[in-house]
């Protein structure tokens, strides 16, 4: 049996064979700055209450503005949107917003124009495990995108 290091390193090569959708998680802190942050580890939760999970690591800029009750949105990309991926997977959180067409949501949180769908959420419950949090959010708002549904997908290092 492998050490945990090892475990660890190999659970991440295994990893990126699963295909994922991606993600921009949005929020504000209490100052009112806003952060977005890149995400494949988006799940549905429950359709009663309409709820969903998405995992952050603790390093991650964001983490400090989820707390219970806080807005946050979950921007679900569509094919064509990597470069907004991109920046908002960088280290730079001050460029995130001059790449897409970002507008407030109902819980002035920002809110991505032409993805698939946004979830605007509050922060049901914070989970601490590991390197990541797990944030529940209680899905409040809802903003589908058009009909034609092409997903933004990653897998194994790349979009595809």
């Amino acid at each position: 049996m492998g050490s945990s290091k090892d475990l660890g390193e190999l659970m991440k090569s295994g990893m990126r064979r699963l295909a994922s959708g991606v993600s921009v998680v949005c929020s504000r802190d209490a100052q009112g700055q806003p952060y977005a942050m890149t995400a494949s580890s988006i799940t549905s939760l429950s359709a009663d209450p309409a709820s969903l999970l998405v995992c952050i690591n603790k390093a991650a800029a964001i983490n400090g503005a989820l707390s219970i009750a806080a807005p946050f949105v979950v921007n679900i990309l569509r094919k064509g949107q990597e470069d907004i991926s991109n920046i908002c997977a960088g280290a730079d959180i001050g460029e995130r917003f001059e790449v897409g067409q970002w507008r407030d949501n109902n819980q002035g949180v920002p809110c991505l124009q032409g993805c698939e769908v946004s979830f605007g959420c509050e922060v049901d419950k914070l989970v601490d495990y590991g390197t990541h949090t797990i944030v529940i959010g209680r899905i409040v708002e809802i903003d589908l995108g058009d009909d034609s549904v092409q997903p933004l997908i990653y897998c194994d290092g790349g979009y595809q």
